[in-house]
């Protein structure tokens, strides 16, 4: 386990010290500036048709069903016990870089979804899509595509589904002194009664739990900034000044609040990291852009407003300066410190809805790129046992052997992303410009591939 573990730490610093952070704000400042910055310029109409898409549909999963598919997997152990990890370790201005990934990958979030749902295909009364689709389909490279789905499936279903597990058990154990062996049946119990129910029973949990988990975790956080109010000023200038101050650069934790900034920012936000798009293509819209600006607005939603309250709390009372505690045991910390024993309570029962929520969000991407994998039925089974044996494995396993080894697929899979988006760059802004066009025309959008040029591969717009 320890030779395993070194070449993990290996991989990692390569990957996060150099080569994703290059990538990742070079394809968002790319994406920005081809879409003429579309994450903000198009806040207003995001809103809109977010509020549109909470009407559903008769069959298969509605704009804000795939939403809340999407914020599940984004909000949640990343926006509690990530944000704390970064704090802890990169300071303050880790903070700073968090915000810029949000800002930039927007951009890059709506590119992969708005090709997430052109190039989705049919099955039934679904949809199902992704980055394997789109790989395949418009760079016709299959092989790539296979090996996207390989990826997506071991980093979501399993990997990523045991840190979410993990911090669950830990909080539980932290608050009520639940075994955390109870915790992993518990917990392989209840997703797998979820998991086998099909697309139309995870949309419909997850469309409940998002928005319950969402307002209840910041309306608390935000009473504790409201008691803190005149604390407020001095923390931004205190993110702005460790991000880039004269003794951060001599020492040189410039790079190591960068590099853990933009690390668990991208956990929690997965903006440009190919995972969106798998919920966005599940969508019932009548144009591509409409699920491509919801899924932008979901990055906003989980950086700027959940990460931020988790980030504001802990720098207000300090607890990062506590060397003893690491990850989801920050939090629970300086909620107690605010409020209280019950403080340690609260943020266990956020941190099961949030992270269950997002076991869920997590295995419906493994399963959409099972099925681009193969259709046979036994392969589907057999992928969802194995990730209800993760999650039991990831509630007892050590805590930072499961973060490093998310770190490192997520890292893996997000190049192969990142590669794709941009080849498929251009046909997102043509979809935009067709989109925009016909609102200036007073229209309601409806999509059809031929109007922007493509016959091929686009199925379900024709």
């Amino acid at each position: 386990m320890v030779f395993i573990s070194s070449i993990v730490d290996f991989l990692n610093n390569i990957l996060w010290s150099y080569v994703l952070i290059i990538l990742l704000i070079g394809a968002g400042l790319l994406f920005s500036f081809q879409t003429k910055f579309v994450q903000f310029r198009l806040l207003k109409e995001m809103v809109v048709l977010l509020k549109e898409g909470t009407g559903g549909v008769k069959n298969g999963v509605s704009s804000f069903q795939a939403f809340c598919i999407s914020t599940a997997s984004r909000v949640g152990t990343g926006n509690l016990a990530g944000v704390a990890l970064a704090v802890a370790i990169g300071g303050p201005g880790a903070v700073f870089w968090m915000w810029l990934i949000a800002l930039l990958g927007a951009a890059s979030a709506f590119v992969e979804s708005t090709l997430g749902q052109l190039y989705k295909e049919k099955r039934g009364d679904n949809f199902v899509g992704g980055p394997a689709y789109y790989i395949e389909k418009a760079l016709n490279l299959r092989w790539l595509g296979v090996t996207f789905a390989i990826l997506i499936s071991i980093t979501y279903g399993l990997v990523f589904n045991s840190v979410q597990s993990n911090t669950i058990s830990f909080a539980f154990n932290r608050a009520f002194g639940l075994s955390r062996g109870y915790v992993a049946i518990i917990l392989f119990i209840m997703t797998g009664l979820i998991i086998f129910g099909g697309i139309k029973r995870i949309a419909g949990v997850v469309s409940k739990i998002v928005p319950i988990m969402a307002v209840l975790y910041v309306s608390v956080v935000f009473v504790i900034l409201a008691m803190n109010i005149t604390k407020i000023p001095g923390i931004f200038m205190l993110i702005i000044s460790d991000a880039f101050g004269p003794k951060q650069f001599a020492g040189g934790a410039i790079g190591i609040a960068m590099m853990q900034g933009i690390k668990r920012g991208l956990f929690s936000n997965e903006a440009g990291m190919g995972s969106a798009p798998n919920a966005a293509a599940t969508a019932h819209v009548s144009h591509p852009v409409k699920q491509g600006l919801v899924q932008t607005l979901s990055v906003f939603t989980d950086t700027m407003i959940v990460c931020s309250s988790t980030a504001f709390l802990i720098l207000v009372t300090g607890t990062y300066k506590n060397s003893d505690l690491s990850g989801i045991q920050l939090t629970q910390e300086a909620l107690t410190s605010q409020i209280g024993s019950f403080g340690s309570v609260f943020i266990a029962i956020c941190i099961f809805l949030f992270a269950f929520s997002s076991l869920i969000g997590n295995y419906y991407y493994g399963e959409a790129n099972i099925q681009f994998l193969s259709k046979n039925k036994f392969y589907l089974n057999l992928y969802r046992l194995s990730c209800l044996l993760m999650i039991a494995f990831g509630s007892i396993a050590k805590l930072g052997f499961v973060w490093n080894l998310a770190d490192l697929f997520m890292g893996l899979m997000t190049i192969i992303n990142i590669y794709a988006i941009i080849r498929l760059g251009k046909i997102a802004k043509l979809c935009l410009d067709d989109y925009l066009s016909q609102k200036a025309q007073g229209k309601d959008p409806v999509f059809k591939a031929e109007n922007i040029g493509l016959t091929e591969h686009v199925d379900c717009w024709k």
